[in-house]
């Protein structure tokens, strides 16, 4: 089987780290279209032997990408296309009609309770989204919770379908000497309490919480994983709180990262906080608590469905709480004073193991392409 991904951008993102991945775990043929941004996944794709066309798409409005895009479709021979993010997915599949392939998936990555990629969701967003989806053949929801929002916007129930998003549970099982190494390299002492977070410096993200609830808390680091507009708001709130010297701003990381790479992977982040925390109060997903959970970390939440999707002795870990600075504070002490041991990796990291996940993938395209009996749930 020859499949066709088309995503919105490769830069660093959970969706284009997602694909990536994903690839590395699908017994097909697969090539990748970048319309924007061909960042380092796009090179991480290509170590992997994927390969990448960057479409060169010039906005949402450029037209005249689709005769492009269509045009690969249909030199490519491909048996279906594959669409990721919301510009790929509108785009894309009417592309694939143009390009003469009519088997259309469609992941749905980020579409949460008031945004979809961070932006606000508008009735034309929504008319315009429902308007292609009936192009395509299924609509690959990451989450229980997304499959019902998909249906509340008018998303037939039939077409929907739920493969989430999936770890390399392996390479986040908690490494000691990892531990000690990173510490090291961050130049954190090995008996700080430090407290981690991991995602897109965005305002919606709500780190500004984290560093204001951190500072609260003596002798308490903080570690952010990630880029983003508000790296520079979040260094200078650290500096009014007066934890300045306590924040530590780590930038993107990629990953997996390249062969050539001295920076500390994810796990390796991971495994040197004592403790994790999403002040995120929308997601589709929540990959990255789960890979915090994997790593034996004690996770803090404002909203996880991947989390709450499940029954709670699969993630005990993990603890959902409130949007205030001093909720966040006083779950942070608790921790810190209990100095809790590494924890054991929950079910729920076998259960989002990116194995499983691209097995029930491969089923859809089976059954897409081949009319094969879906994998059972």
């Amino acid at each position: 089987m020859k499949v066709l991904h088309i995503i919105t951008g490769l830069g660093i993102g959970g969706a284009e780290q997602q694909l990536r991945l994903m690839l590395r775990h699908l017994p097909v043929r697969s090539e990748v279209v970048t319309l924007t941004n061909p960042g380092p996944v796009a090179r991480g794709l290509e170590s992997d032997g994927v390969p990448v066309t960057h479409l060169g798409m010039a906005g949402n409005r450029d037209l005249g990408a689709l005769p492009r895009l269509a045009g690969i479709v249909r030199r490519g021979g491909y048996d279906l296309v594959h669409t990721h993010l919301y510009r790929a997915c509108v785009y894309g599949r009417l592309a694939a009609r143009l390009g003469g392939v009519r088997t259309v998936l469609a992941t749905e990555h980020s579409l949460g309770e008031t945004q979809i990629e961070g932006r606000p969701l508008s009735a034309g967003t929504r008319a315009l989204y429902l308007a292609t989806e009936r192009l395509g053949t299924t609509t690959v929801a990451v989450s229980p919770s997304v499959a019902r929002r998909l249906a509340d916007w008018g998303v037939p129930s039939p077409r929907i379908e739920v493969v989430p998003n999936g770890i390399d549970r392996a390479r986040f099982r908690f490494d000691e000497t990892a531990r000690r190494l990173t510490r090291k390299l961050l130049d954190l002492p090995e008996d700080a309490f430090v407290v981690g977070g991991v995602g897109r410096l965005a305002p919606g993200k709500r780190f500004d919480r984290l560093v204001e609830a951190v500072a609260a808390v003596p002798q308490a680091r903080l570690v952010l994983v990630g880029e983003g507009p508000e790296r520079e708001r979040l260094l200078a709130a650290a500096r009014e709180s007066g934890a300045a010297d306590r924040v530590l701003l780590t930038g993107a990381c990629e990953d997996p990262p390249p062969a050539d790479s001295t920076e500390p992977d994810l796990p390796s982040l991971l495994a040197a906080m004592d403790v994790f925390v999403s002040t995120s109060p929308d997601e589709t997903f929540g990959l990255a608590v789960v890979e915090a959970l994997a790593a034996g970390l004690p996770a803090l939440y404002v909203a996880c469905p991947a989390v709450d999707d499940l029954a709670p002795d699969e993630a005990p870990g993990a603890r959902r709480v409130g949007r205030s600075v001093p909720e966040l504070v006083s779950a942070l002490r608790g921790i810190r004073d209990a100095r809790l041991a590494r924890l054991p990796q929950p079910a729920a990291a076998r259960r989002y193991d990116i194995a499983h996940s691209a097995r029930q993938l491969l089923s859809l395209y089976e059954q897409a392409v081949h009319g094969t009996p879906p994998l059972s749930k």
